[in-house]
């Protein structure tokens, strides 16, 4: 007969997996969104708690609980403290990193729970099946660690994540699939004689292709490495769920990486990127040489001018970017909108998918300052209209609104932007002419319809505010 706990657990698991994936329904979403992240999270809370029970259950540990009890409190407040600590002091400018490195712990704790559970089995009870997973885990989960790692660097801009492998590209390939090959040969060597020592070897070849896959890949397609490395993070938990016979893990590893495997499939539209050479790494050709003259003809304004702009125009779109996030300008800007609206304009933000070096970054920034989804328009939906506009500004947009996207060559060739340089008068603010993330000039900058604005994107934005108040 089944015991009553044992049915009590499963309901509970299965109540877990719904709550993650009407969490997930809930996150399509931005009016939802919050509800689903609490909803996922009371999920995870009930898996861990169903698992803490079961643990404690456990016929091995009965006479003495207070070991294992110890290190479960211990690693929560462990926990606790690091993800208190992230939550105090990461910026939200730093939140792509922070993806990243989640991204990575996801990956080391799918490496390590797997690697315990092997270790510590029978030999008789290390079946085929669950050896194949735990290989699985192991590799996956390695190359999420040290890829995520990779990409955390790069975004942080370090100067030794910036150093590409000094090997030709054809030799990387080589290495690459000579490092699978020996992992798929470590699995069927476990399998073979039971040897889970080689775990070990897998976990190592991991890494290192989790480093040569992830380095080549250029600043530019970064939302897509952590889209991908997501997903993987993902795959590797329900890998590990398999080892450890936890459905619940399988379910919410399943889900993660199915949901990483679409965003990967969109950010890679969004950026017109090959979802191919994105799993092998294939970045863009450094080719790239830019004309020194590009600024030549740049057009300074000011505040007021800016105000005078606004104040005659009919219709106004912002192009929030990355220099806005580091600002913390999107209040300034929702304020400068309220008052451009209550003079008869109309008011929208175009918002390319990878603006702000993360999917969706834009959209949470402008809706903590309270903006209507309603003026959100898509790259697909504001492009076909930006002839009619008034006025684009752009603030701390690079990349995304680079016309070099639409020639030949060019390490953004073929990326999908905002046509703002079509728009009547287009104002960029930026504190520079400094380059973006891709590391090419931008020709826009430099246009005939174009005004550079220099300074910081909130004072910018309040000056403006300040001078069409006195208009």
């Amino acid at each position: 007969m089944v015991e009553l706990n044992t049915v009590i657990f499963d309901i509970l698991y299965l109540l877990a997996a719904v709550l993650f994936i009407m969490g997930i329904k809930k996150m399509s979403h931005p009016r939802t969104a919050v509800l689903g992240n609490y909803l996922g999270i009371f999920g995870m809370l009930l898996a861990a708690g169903v698992s803490i029970l079961i643990t404690l259950e456990h016929k091995s540990i009965e006479n003495n609980l207070m070991l294992p009890i110890g290190i479960i409190i211990g690693a929560v407040f462990i926990g606790t403290m690091f993800g208190a600590m992230l939550f105090t002091r990461v910026k939200m400018t730093e939140m792509p990193q922070l993806v990243a490195l989640f991204n990575g712990v996801g990956g080391l704790a799918s490496v390590l729970v797997a690697a315990a559970s092997l270790f510590a089995a029978e030999p008789d009870a290390l079946h085929a099946e669950v050896l194949v997973a735990g290989g699985l885990s192991g590799l996956i989960g390695a190359v999420t660690f040290m890829g995520s790692g990779v990409a955390a660097g790069k975004l942080q801009e370090l100067d030794f994540f910036k150093k590409q492998l000094p090997i030709p590209a054809i030799v990387r390939h080589f290495l690459n699939l000579a490092m699978l090959v020996a992992c798929v040969w470590c699995v069927y060597a476990m399998i073979g004689d039971g040897n889970v020592l080689l775990y070990l070897l897998i976990c190592v070849l991991g890494c290192v292709l989790g480093y040569t896959l992830t380095t080549p890949i250029g600043g530019a397609d970064m939302p897509v490495v952590i889209a991908l490395l997501n997903s993987y993070s993902g795959l590797a938990a329900s890998a590990t769920g398999f080892v450890v016979d936890q459905p619940v893990l399988i379910i919410s590893g399943s889900l993660v990486g199915a949901s990483g495997i679409i965003l990967t499939s969109l950010m890679c539209k969004a950026m017109n990127r090959s979802l191919l050479s994105v799993l092998f790494g294939g970045g863009m050709a450094a080719t790239y040489e830019e004309d020194d003259g590009v600024y030549a003809t740049v057009k300074r304004t000011t505040a007021e001018d800016v105000a005078l702009m606004v104040d005659f125009a009919d219709r106004v779109v912002f192009v929030p970017g990355y220099g806005m996030a580091v600002a913390q300008a999107q209040n300034a800007v929702s304020d400068l909108a309220k008052m451009i609206e209550d003079r008869g304009a109309t008011v929208e933000y175009a918002i390319h998918p990878v603006a702000g070096r993360m999917p969706g970054h834009m959209n949470v920034l402008l809706a903590e300052a309270d903006v209507s989804y309603e003026q959100l328009r898509t790259l697909e939906d504001i492009n076909p209209d930006f002839d009619e506009v008034d006025i684009a500004i752009v603030l701390g947009a690079n990349d995304v609104v680079n016309p070099e996207a639409r020639k030949e060559g060019t390490p953004i060739s073929g990326m999908p932007i905002l046509n703002v340089d079509e728009a009547r008068q287009v104002v960029v603010i930026k504190r520079s002419l400094s380059a973006g993330y891709a590391g090419i000039a931008n020709p826009l900058f430099a246009a005939e319809n174009t005004s550079m604005l220099f300074g910081d994107g909130k004072a910018a934005i309040q000056d403006i505010s300040t001078a069409l108040k006195d208009l």
